[in-house]
């Protein structure tokens, strides 16, 4: 990468730690399958001791488990013709559409492509914690959550029409998870670590559920970990448990959320999906990765692939410099990877921006980020810096943004929403 990039993102990282919109990130970029840039910055944990960020340190991943994991599984399903995408999604679990006669025709590529008419998210977490006062259960925080949170998904009405807009949401993927496990016959901690981790050669990414003991799980010692926020419901800083409420709720392993990782091992998996996607990879053949990287139109016009993004022209989280033959995710503890298919660029940043406190903010960093290294490379315009922005000079805080056109499913109700070309979610 040039060298001049390079000082601009070393000092957009040291900016956004002064302003504290992260307390710290790991960057990783490889192209043609040579490792270009990794660095640390900052800290992975600030409160209640300040911890520095390494670039093995591990970071909660958040919503890349929806394509690490369970896009991946559901893939690995298509491949062995276990599963069709334009199958009817109450034709494998009848469950789901019990309630609401409207949900027959969603199928798996309408919960892949957010499509379904699902609502973006709901405070299941509190219905469990509630159901459990009432009851005097204490299945809160375990695996045993999960039907009564799946439930409540089937009982839950559609917000439009099936197929008519693209509202990005937990739901599906939540109800995805399970599908996975039972056609599987494991579950998705299993599913990773074996057909993920292992053929990788990975040890530091996986799931960490809150039940000790389950197979697949990561054990990793907790200063190896980022903190995230220090969460109002759970009374601590949380520190290798998953964030998001509602994966919590069942246990730490969901279909949405769950996954914790380092920069170099979510790069690996990048680099491997590229190798797949050229027919040279060993996890998914080139059909099934082409069919999976490739924009469903569902409904006209919606940029999302199954279950994978693409650059939204204009306003993508990805920046600007990303090809059209682009995928990517993001995560709502500030996390990102991003894929350039042309040019056989793999980017991931992962940060902890929700520690210690979960603020509402659209997080410019990550495109910014992402434009400073395709600068570097030689494929975006010039990003000038301009002086006012300086670390040196401490800008005072800027308000508010407009949310991007793509973010995170908010995980509480005041979190940052997404909003699709298609339709809208509340925020």
């Amino acid at each position: 990468m040039k060298a001049a990039a390079i000082r601009k993102i070393e000092r957009a990282a040291a900016r956004a730690i002064e302003k504290a919109e992260v307390p710290g990130c790991v960057l990783w970029v490889a192209r043609e399958g040579d490792v270009l840039y990794h660095e640390a910055f900052g800290d992975a944990e600030i409160r209640p001791h300040r911890r520095p960020v390494r670039t093995d340190t591990v970071f909660d991943l958040a919503s890349l488990t929806k394509v690490l994991a369970t896009t991946f599984a559901l893939a690995k399903l298509v491949e062995k013709g276990a599963l069709d995408l334009a199958a009817p999604v109450s034709s494998v679990y009848p469950p789901f559409a019990e309630r609401d006669k409207r949900k027959e025709p969603i199928t798996f590529r309408h919960l892949l492509t957010h499509s379904a008419g699902l609502k973006a998210w709901a405070p299941y977490y509190e219905d469990v914690a509630a159901r459990d006062r009432k009851r005097g259960t204490k299945i809160l925080g375990t695996p045993d959550a999960l039907p009564y949170v799946l439930e409540r998904i089937a009982m839950s009405g559609l917000i439009h029409e099936v197929g008519e807009a693209s509202v990005y949401g937990d739901l599906g993927f939540i109800t995805l998870g399970e599908i996975v496990e039972r056609v599987d016959g494991r579950d998705l901690c299993r599913i990773f670590a074996e057909d993920v981790a292992r053929g990788l050669g990975l040890s530091s990414t996986g799931f960490i559920p809150l039940v000790a003991g389950a197979e697949g799980a990561l054990d990793l010692p907790k200063a190896r970990i980022a903190a995230t926020e220090e969460c109002p419901w759970r009374e601590r800083v949380l520190l290798g448990e998953v964030h998001d409420p509602n994966a919590w709720a069942v246990g730490g392993v969901a279909g949405h959320a769950g996954l914790f990782g380092t920069a170099e091992e979510v790069g690996k998996i990048a680099l491997e999906m590229i190798a797949c996607s050229e027919g040279r990879g060993s996890l998914l053949s080139r059909e099934v990765v082409t069919r999976f990287f490739t924009r469903q139109d569902l409904p006209s016009g919606s940029d999302w692939a199954l279950g994978w993004d693409t650059p939204t022209p204009g306003n993508s989280t990805s920046g600007r410099a990303f090809s059209p033959h682009s995928v990517g995710h993001t995560g709502f503890t500030g996390t990102s990877v991003w894929i350039d298919l042309d040019r056989r660029i793999a980017l991931v940043l992962l940060s902890n921006r929700i520690h210690p406190i979960a603020r509402k903010s659209r997080f410019g960093f990550r495109p910014l980020i992402h434009d400073l290294v395709m600068e570097g490379l030689g494929f975006a315009p010039l990003i000038e810096e301009r002086p006012e922005e300086r670390p040196e000079e401490r800008p005072e805080e800027r308000p508010e943004e407009r949310p991007e056109e793509k973010q995170e499913a908010p995980e509480v109700p005041d979190a940052e929403a997404d909003r699709g070309p298609s339709g809208t979610v509340p925020s």
